[in-house]
């Protein structure tokens, strides 16, 4: 337990199931066995929840992304009720990936706010806390009336570069809404910093304008917190390899990787694609290129932080 002494009576991790495997490592690592749940479908496909041992006055820590589809939001709605009305001491969402957080302003006439409205339904479910890794954007804590603590991926993706020794690195950030994030990651590579102005024509379409820093003979390391469709990573690792660099590689927190990006990034001159894995990611949708890095250890010390009633913040001093 890297020297931290934290009692892990009362503690409880509740497994959803949109990332089992990731509540598992992290059961691992704090040392203790997941909570017994139910989580079953009626004939209809309506979800039934059910807490099989005792949880009153516990710690309970709910670990659950929630991805696409939809049912991952309702089952952690459901799996936070249950909780609460189990008389749980206090109810913690660990929500590796926040779904629907892109939608969170009004840019378009009658749209919705869907980040917003999942911060409410999670509030008025009963949750006490929110633990999350790499928001969309960092203003989305504001969307809560609860305690969250927003974790960085930074340091997992940091030590794998580290072991492979690149020279000359440029950080790239995608877009200038990066930049802020990629300047922090550059600063720990001790890395230069690039930054491409793309324009979007559509939704899920990226279109590369100008490169704005040095990258030709460099080892490029494009930084995003979501893989999506693809289309702005490709294209970006595209336009450094016709400017010169020597290496492409890329890394982003999240992977949805929807639609064509398996097919995009396999052809795309992007050496790997290094992701976390806060999201789930069936067979279908990995490829050779592709590893995926843990971040279940960071998790678990966030947890017995939080349940030791220490600073999290400190995980990243």
């Amino acid at each position: 337990m890297d020297g931290l002494s934290v009692p892990s009576h009362g503690l409880k991790i509740l497994p959803g199931t949109a990332n089992r495997a990731l509540a598992e490592e992290i059961a691992r690592h704090i040392g203790v066995e997941l909570c017994k749940v139910t989580l079953t479908r009626f004939a209809d496909g309506e979800i039934f929840v059910r807490i099989d041992e005792n949880v009153r006055g516990n710690d309970v820590f709910i670990v659950q992304p929630t991805n696409p589809p939809a049912e991952n939001v309702l089952e952690l709605l459901l799996m936070i009720d249950a909780a609460k009305r189990a008389s749980a001491a206090r109810v913690t969402v660990v929500m590796p990936y926040y779904g629907y957080s892109r939608q969170d302003r009004k840019d378009q006439p009658r749209v919705a706010i869907g980040a917003k409205l999942v911060a409410n339904m999670i509030m008025a479910a009963g949750a006490h806390r929110v633990l999350g890794i790499d928001f969309h954007q960092h203003q989305l804590q504001g969307f809560f009336d609860i305690p969250v603590d927003h974790l960085y991926a930074m340091p997992v993706f940091t030590a794998h570069y580290r072991k492979k020794q690149l020279k000359d690195i440029v950080v790239v950030a995608p877009d200038v809404g990066s930049a802020k994030m990629a300047r922090g990651f550059a600063k720990r590579l001790n890395a230069a910093l690039a930054i491409i102005d793309k324009r979007r024509p559509a939704a899920n379409v990226a279109e590369v304008v100008n490169v704005v820093g040095e990258v030709e003979g460099k080892d490029c390391i494009l930084t995003d917190d979501m893989i999506d469709t693809a289309g702005t990573v490709s294209e970006a690792a595209r336009a450094l390899k016709d400017l010169g660099a020597h290496s492409v590689f890329c890394c982003a927190t999240h992977a949805l990787l929807s639609g064509p990006a398996r097919d995009r990034l396999m052809a795309s001159p992007i050496e790997e694609v290094a992701v976390t894995d806060t999201i789930a990611l069936p067979e279908d949708r990995r490829f050779e290129k592709l590893a995926i890095l843990s971040v279940g250890e960071l998790l678990s010390k966030a947890i017995r932080f939080t349940h030791a009633e220490q600073s999290v913040s400190s995980l990243f001093d």
